[in-house]
């Protein structure tokens, strides 16, 4: 759906593609970010997302999250909010449902050991690689490699966190191929995509981990925001158990969040005088945002999960296994390229740091439990804690 602002980006005014696609063949009446959209939802990076650690490795929960529903609703709620700023929910929604593809196994802690792995050849960087993949290593059509998309979606997965002050060697890479103006703010679609992410993994997060066991009710309500919506869903529903109020806590505390997200961004647009999408990028800061009382209640929640989820032991234990996994298979296939999957075995540079960062595309790309897989293959028996 095309915005109906002045600072939305329109798909007729887009900066265009790498690669010019003139054809005579017709697939369908879509514009150029709907297309990028659907090119996204039907990659084979996309489909990996479901065997991917959003929280908890490889989880054999069927109801836990995991890299793919967690874009799924990041798009939600990255739909609803550009659809009330009058800005473009298809890019929004492609921004939302992309940013998570360069994710490597076992989330942060596989990102950890493959920058371990890679440091002598420049690192790695998720955010990086959602660039690399979209842009090289994905190959579905004839006449170019990568996905072939517009400027906007990748300028937004580039800096949807804002400008990027020290690129590193992959995003140089990209942005030597197709210059994405690293140095100023992107457009208020990628603003309000990273914003949904936030707010996600935020309240979900809570979900999963009281469902995992490692929070308890009494713990989150040390969370002043999670807390009153609490006793704000008990005073509602006085008599239902405690699965329900939790969801409905999680409901009430987004819908929070996306009313505060949009009243206080319509008010920064409103200050801020801008008028069109290069207003927006030369704003110098973002306008899309919290609150100030809404950052700082945030941001507290955002402390307690990082020592109360992400960092429990049961979490760092199986970061513990992950890193070894990862670590692992780059030894491995560094030692012996002949472990290697032909295709890839096939095309793997003979110099540094190309050699490096190619045997990293290919363990990137695994997903958690393919990735056990190939360990137990190439390197041997491991002992996996019970959180696997």
């Amino acid at each position: 759906m095309r915005g109906h602002s002045s600072w939305a980006c329109d798909p007729a005014r887009s900066r265009g593609r790498l690669f010019d696609e003139h054809t005579n063949m017709m697939r369908g009446p879509r514009d150029a970010y709907q297309r990028d959209r659907d090119r996204i939802v039907h990659s084979i990076p996309f489909r990996r997302l479901r065997h991917k650690t959003q929280v908890f490795v490889a989880p054999d929960g069927d109801h836990f999250r995991v890299r793919l529903t967690h874009s799924l609703e990041v798009a939600q709620i990255g739909r609803t909010i550009a659809r009330a700023l009058g800005l473009n929910e298809d890019l929004t929604e492609a921004l939302c449902l992309a940013h998570d593809i360069g994710h490597p196994p076992f989330g942060h802690a596989g990102e950890e050991a493959l920058e371990a792995a890679t440091a002598h050849a420049g690192g790695f960087d998720h955010n990086a690689h959602t660039l690399r993949v979209l842009m090289r290593i994905e190959r579905p059509y004839p006449r170019f490699d990568g996905l072939n998309l517009t400027w906007e979606t990748l300028e937004g997965l580039a800096k949807h966190n804002g400008p990027v002050a020290e690129p590193s060697w992959a995003m140089r890479e990209a942005d030597r191929d197709f210059p994405l103006a690293l140095d100023q703010w992107p457009s208020l679609e990628a603003q309000v995509a990273a914003v949904a992410d936030d707010i996600a993994y935020d309240n979900h997060d809570i979900d999963d981990g009281v469902r995992a066991g490692l929070l308890t009710r009494d713990q989150i309500m040390a969370v002043p925001l999670v807390a009153r919506g609490w006793r704000e869903a008990e005073t509602r529903y006085p008599d239902i158990g405690e699965r329900r109020l939790r969801a409905e806590l999680i409901r009430s505390q987004i819908g929070l969040m996306v009313n505060d997200l949009i009243v206080e961004t319509r008010r920064r647009i409103r200050e801020s005088g801008v008028q069109s999408v290069d207003d927006v990028r030369a704003a110098g800061r973002a306008l899309v945002g919290f609150s100030h009382a809404m950052q700082a209640e945030e941001r507290e929640l955002k402390q307690f999960m990082y020592a109360n989820l992400y960092h429990h032991p049961r979490q760092l234990e199986a970061a513990a296994a992950a890193n070894r996994i990862i670590a692992g298979l780059f030894a491995a296939y560094a030692a012996d390229p002949a472990l290697l999957p032909d295709a890839w075995r096939e095309t793997l540079p003979p110099d540094e740091p190309e050699r490096t960062r190619h045997i990293a595309d290919f363990i990137a790309g695994m997903t958690d439990r393919y990735a056990i897989a190939r360990y137990r293959e190439a390197v041997g028996p491991i002992d996996l804690p019970d959180c696997f």
